[in-house]
């Protein structure tokens, strides 16, 4: 296992798309499988019925509040690049990593960094991103909610490096080989990310392939789900519609209206799948019939 220590930078739009592979976006939810820890205080800031699935866009914006509420702090070199970026390598032979494994190693790296404190709610803002195999980045604001300025130990890489290696001991992992990780190790660690990715990218057509089917088949006009309550819908507005009691035709018109959203819905579910990439579908067999489309997993 590696950890490498990124150049500090002012806001972290960059650093949170090199966590990514992909651009910050205010379309993509990332849920608690990609951001699998962050700081503590944040559940304080949370009510309980609130979503809890955000887009990359408004964590990016919870990493940059500290530096529009605390517009005058600057660290010791007088500088207000406060985004601290530290990414985790695992050896391209390492086994994969539960998202409970990824959490632990997260907060561990957060307090030897000294971006969490003991009571969680006063550390700095930071978040930790499993988005790419064998990777795990964390960011962090340096600038504390006491309006003070994080400031790191100089020996910092070596205290993170023998972390690393307690981590690896506890969890089974390899250790880069020598006095320390080189250039070169570096690189090999870092092929699996690159390597997995290619990998999975067949599997992710796949996906999307599955995926834009089920959006047909809740949209489709004869047999989708959502045509038979549409159905039902305007089945029961032509009924009340006909009723003699004053509320009849009033409740008509409003299952009318709900009757033409629904029909909405199917139209814009319908244009989604047929934006979605898909690779070329299978040839039917001659009998008409074809498989069921396999149920999504859970989550």
């Amino acid at each position: 296992m590696i950890i490498r220590i990124h150049p500090r930078d002012i806001s972290p739009n960059e650093p949170l798309t090199e966590a990514l592979g992909r651009p910050v976006s205010d379309q993509e939810g990332l849920t608690d499988q990609t951001v699998v820890a962050h700081w503590p205080g944040l559940d304080y800031y949370t009510l309980d019925d609130e979503q809890k699935t955000w887009t990359s866009a408004e964590w990016a914006e919870h990493l940059d509040d500290p530096n529009w509420q605390h517009p005058f702090v600057a660290s010791p070199q007088n500088d207000r690049r406060a985004i601290w970026h530290a990414d985790v390598l695992l050896h391209p032979d390492d086994r994969d990593l539960t998202g409970s494994e990824w959490a632990e190693i997260a907060h561990r790296i957060a307090r030897v960094a000294g971006i969490q404190r003991p009571g969680g709610e006063n550390g700095c803002r930071w978040i930790a991103v499993q988005a790419q195999p064998g990777r795990l980045d964390l960011l962090a604001n340096l600038i504390r909610p006491d309006d003070t300025w994080t400031a790191q130990h100089h020996q910092l890489p070596a205290l993170l490096a023998t972390e690393s290696r307690r981590i690896e001991a506890e969890l089974n992992l390899r250790s880069p080989q020598g006095g320390g990780p080189d250039p070169e190790q570096r690189a090999r660690f870092a092929q699996r990310s690159t390597a997995s990715a290619n990998d999975a990218s067949p599997g992710a057509a796949d996906a999307t392939t599955q995926l834009a089917g089920l959006l047909r088949q809740l949209s489709d006009e004869n047999t989708g789900p959502l045509a038979t309550v549409r159905g039902l819908v305007e089945h029961t507005a032509h009924r009340l519609d006909h009723l003699p009691h004053a509320y009849g035709p009033a409740a008509a018109h409003q299952l009318e209206l709900i009757a033409r959203r629904l029909h909405s819905i199917q139209q814009d579910l319908d244009a989604t799948a047929a934006a979605l990439p898909a690779t070329p579908r299978p040839t039917p067999p001659s009998t008409g019939w074809l498989p069921r489309l396999p149920r999504p997993a859970p989550g």
